[in-house]
């Protein structure tokens, strides 16, 4: 094992050390959680960055992302003309015919439509009942905070809690929060594949490694959790386990509710980009004449000894922390489309990948407003646990990202 490969596993303990004093070193801290924390993200990693047969899974969800492309294209181009298709003329300047709202943000329609029809057709369901069963067994947490962690893998921050809504109000608060940190330490299957069409270019198999992140992230998120706050000795286990509703009348019902709700995802990050690249823009006017520095570059600062700990060799870990305070100030959708549009900051493969897996999650200050307004909407009799949640739910979501690229620096040699 190499020096690099030491550091990410010394970086994933003190990952979980700095979560268990965040939380304020509260006792009731099951040695379980902790092994089974470390050992779910270290054999799921193991078996999907090393077992040739599941890695010949990642080539196939990479032909599946990119024939999603391209079928998407033909949509775009019939719709937008030229703007959402190849040029019929020669650019300029090499990458300026990019427009993101109609080459790539479409898509989100698409994967909308076919998540929709994969729930109905039970397929989701039964694979998030199978993570859920996992996490109980691993863990001890009740059937409803399982289901809406497992859930998290394959659906948004806020449609995962929506699956075990009547359940919300029972949950502890120690569950709520393992729920909370789970939406933010893990990507929809929409952004997904929009962000494995960005990074492909620097990244092998981006699809099936921002999948093997998502998943190893689940019980990070946990464990992160239940590391800040455990559960209470009288908190009440839920015994029953929520089965997803059924929520479409039929396979077309699926398809147009779910290319309406692709419509609200696409309208929300295209608003989300401009007001918070805009307000980002606006401090930085105020702060960059002062400080000489932006609000990223100090970001960047507070983020570099996380960087380092993942297993970033030393020369390198500003440039990651860089990526890392896009992702918390801005957001992760912008930190991918920059590496994936700067040829990978001038990092090593390993670096690449290591920032591949961090920034895998919602975990930026945004997600946390959109998180809290569709929790509060869905139980408002638990209004002031989830706001109380809100930052700390931040902090450990992003721990939950950063322990899961030290996962992936101690199983990649240099």
């Amino acid at each position: 094992m190499s020096a690099l490969q030491l550091q990410s596993g010394f970086g994933l303990l003190a990952l979980c050390a700095l979560a268990w004093a965040l939380g304020g070193f509260r006792r009731g801290i099951s040695w379980r959680v902790v092994a089974a924390g470390l050992g779910l993200q270290l054999l799921t990693a193991a078996l999907l960055l090393h077992l040739p047969m599941l890695r010949g899974v990642f080539a196939v969800f990479g032909d599946a992302v990119n024939a999603l492309a391209a079928a998407t294209r033909q949509g775009t181009s019939l719709v937008f003309g030229y703007l959402g298709a190849p040029l019929p003329f020669d650019e300029k300047v090499p990458g300026s015919s990019f427009i993101l709202f109609f080459q790539a943000l479409p898509l989100v329609l698409v994967v909308g439509a076919l998540s929709a029809l994969l729930y109905h057709w039970r397929v989701l369901p039964f694979l998030v009942g199978l993570m859920s069963r996992l996490l109980k067994r691993a863990f001890g947490v009740d059937g409803a905070t399982g289901f809406a962690t497992a859930a998290n893998v394959f659906v948004g921050m806020v449609e995962a809690p929506l699956l075990v809504r009547p359940w919300l109000a029972g949950l502890s608060r120690s569950g709520l929060f393992v729920v909370m940190t789970a939406g933010l330490a893990t990507i929809s299957g929409n952004t997904l594949v929009v962000y494995a069409l960005f990074i492909a270019p620097v990244v092998p198999d981006a699809a099936g490694q921002l999948l093997t992140a998502s998943l190893v992230s689940a019980p990070a998120a946990v464990l992160v959790a239940l590391l800040m706050i455990p559960p209470a000795r009288e908190d009440v286990v839920l015994a029953s386990e929520p089965e997803a509703p059924r929520i479409y009348d039929g396979a077309m019902e699926a398809l147009v509710r779910g290319t309406m709700d692709g419509l609200q995802l696409l309208l929300g990050i295209m608003a989300m980009l401009i007001v918070f690249v805009a307000l980002v823009a606006l401090v930085n006017m105020a702060v960059e004449p002062l400080t000489g520095l932006t609000l990223q570059r100090l970001a960047a600062f507070v983020f570099w000894p996380v960087a380092f700990a993942m297993g970033v060799p030393a020369e390198q870990a500003m440039t990651v922390a860089g990526s890392l305070g896009t992702k918390l100030v801005v957001n992760e959708f912008v930190a991918y489309l920059e590496l994936g549009m700067s040829g990978g900051l001038g990092l090593d493969v390993r670096s690449r990948l290591i920032l591949t897996y961090a920034l895998c999650g919602f975990s930026n200050l945004g997600s946390v407003g959109i998180m809290l307004g569709g929790m509060v909407a869905m139980c408002p009799e638990r209004r002031a646990d989830i706001v109380k949640l809100g930052l700390p739910a931040l902090v450990s979501g992003t721990i939950a990202c950063c322990m899961t690229g030290a996962v992936v620096g101690l199983l990649t040699a240099p």
